[in-house]
């Protein structure tokens, strides 16, 4: 059972869908935590803080999520029907599209917690800025999620495929 795991573990179409989680919900959770310090501890810069560190930390997971699943398309390609190819490739193009949002909100997150240190005033409209991109950015998840979540699963296909007619 333990070598089991560890074989698991050495795949990477296994560690991309373990990890894929990561910019989704952690981003969720973010913009929740985000949300509640700004509306309920709206002086706290800790509670401000630690939200925006999560926020940046879920964006920046994605770099992992993408690089496990470049690496796992050819073993997945061949387990894929036909239809889940296609869908596999819109996946790909998605996440390729929304790889520099999720780098683009880590930076905006981390400015975010350091301009108030200059600028005091700009604590609040930084964070409510981060707070909007965000929500942004957890669209474009959903976007590249939607996709993914057919590649394997023909239950949840109620079309056809990209590129397809109706």
């Amino acid at each position: 059972m333990p070598g089991t795991l560890a074989e698991d573990l050495a795949q990477p179409e296994y560690l991309h869908v373990l990890l894929n989680p990561l910019p989704v919900y952690g981003l969720l959770t973010g913009i929740l935590g985000l949300g509640i310090a700004l509306a309920v501890f709206r002086r706290s810069r800790a509670a401000r803080n630690t939200a925006l560190l999560l926020i940046a930390a879920s964006a920046l997971s994605i770099w992992p999520v993408i690089h496990f699943g470049e690496a796992s398309e050819d073993r997945v390609v061949a387990m894929a029907d036909s239809a889940g190819g296609q869908w596999l490739k819109a996946h790909a193009k998605r996440a390729d599209l929304a790889e520099p949002i999720y780098y683009a909100l880590a930076a905006l997150a981390v400015a975010a917690i350091f301009v108030p240190l200059k600028w005091p005033a700009g604590a609040i409209p930084s964070a409510l800025l981060v707070l909007v991109f965000a929500v942004v950015t957890a669209g474009a998840g959903a976007w590249v999620a939607y996709a993914g979540g057919k590649i394997r699963h023909a239950e949840f296909r109620n079309g056809p495929p990209p590129g397809e007619p109706r």
